[in-house]
């Protein structure tokens, strides 16, 4: 590896690990975690010893997940880690978490969920004071089975800028900046809005090579077209931050190339600078450890 930097002329500042284990995409977690030697777990040792301050990788998403949580441990004050995700909106970004680290949640996890999605869209992408929507069915607080509306009562209790119940549409309409569900419903959208922009995109170059009419039309639009890929592919913010764990973790969509690589070392390098991890251990003793809020509104004795 290093006598192929050298002829490459790579940065003489990298250091090259050696990490004999090999941990497969499709891999269990249960077996990836005893691969002590693994690119992965290296990695994030590396993090640990503070031989380095973030870590990013292409792989395994639940391996990393896992070796992170075991290797790193959660920050005070946090009991599930979420993966988190930046998807396109018409305003700006929107925070959307968990997407696959946690299938069955409590309502108490979603209620750190949106306090780490509420951090890092503020200190991050920042977007002051960020709102915070739930994903349910409907807008309306009856909407929902029984865990939003938990959830619900949850997030409306507390001091966020807590927007109620979203649909899946205001994902990308912008109407709010944080949009909260459990992991098992993230990914699905996640994987489902990846493949609707990825197709929509097919789509569109089908339809502009169709005649020589479409084809100037293309040429005329080509620097609009560049701009919207560039605002819908995922490739641009690289990977998605792995919240609530004592360190800076990214990981990638395994078909990864090199420009989504190197957008996910940026974005790590801007979660490291943030102060990310500090702010949501405040904010979450703040919520945890201050009086409860005095009910409003009129009310009747």
């Amino acid at each position: 590896m290093s006598a192929e930097l050298a002829r490459l002329g790579g940065d003489a500042r990298i250091t090259v690990v050696d990490a004999p284990d090999e941990i497969g995409m499709g891999e269990k977690v249960s077996r990836a975690t005893l691969k002590k030697r693994s690119s992965i777990q290296v990695a994030i040792e590396q993090v640990r010893d503070g031989q380095a301050d973030a870590f990013f990788s292409a792989g395994n998403t639940a391996a990393c997940w896992a070796i992170a949580k075991l290797v790193l441990g959660t920050l005070e004050e946090v009991d599930r880690a979420a993966l988190s995700a930046v998807m396109p909106s018409l305003k700006r970004h929107t925070v959307l978490l968990d997407v696959g680290a946690n299938a069955n949640c409590k309502a108490r996890h979603l209620e750190e969920f949106a306090v780490m999605g509420a951090v890092y869209a503020e200190l991050v992408l920042k977007i002051p004071n960020p709102r915070v929507g739930l994903l349910s069915v409907g807008e309306e607080e009856t909407k929902g089975n029984e865990f939003t509306k938990e959830v619900h009562e949850v997030l409306k209790a507390s001091k966020l800028n807590f927007v109620g119940n979203c649909e899946g549409r205001d994902i990308f309409t912008g109407t709010v900046d944080v949009v909260v569900t459990d992991g098992f419903t993230g990914n699905v959208v996640l994987k489902a809005s990846e493949t609707l922009a990825n197709s929509m995109m097919k789509i569109l170059k089908q339809e502009l090579q169709r005649s020589w009419r479409t084809k100037l039309g293309a040429w005329l639009s080509m620097p609009a077209f560049l701009e919207i890929k560039k605002r819908i592919d995922p490739d641009e913010h690289g990977g998605v931050p792995l919240l609530g764990i004592k360190g800076c973790c990214l990981i990638g969509h395994g078909k990864s190339d090199a420009y989504a690589i190197k957008n996910g070392i940026k974005a790590a390098a801007a979660f490291w600078s943030s102060g990310v991890n500090e702010g949501i251990v405040s904010a979450l003793h703040a919520m945890r450890h201050s009086p409860p809020q005095a009910p409003t509104g009129t009310g009747h004795p």
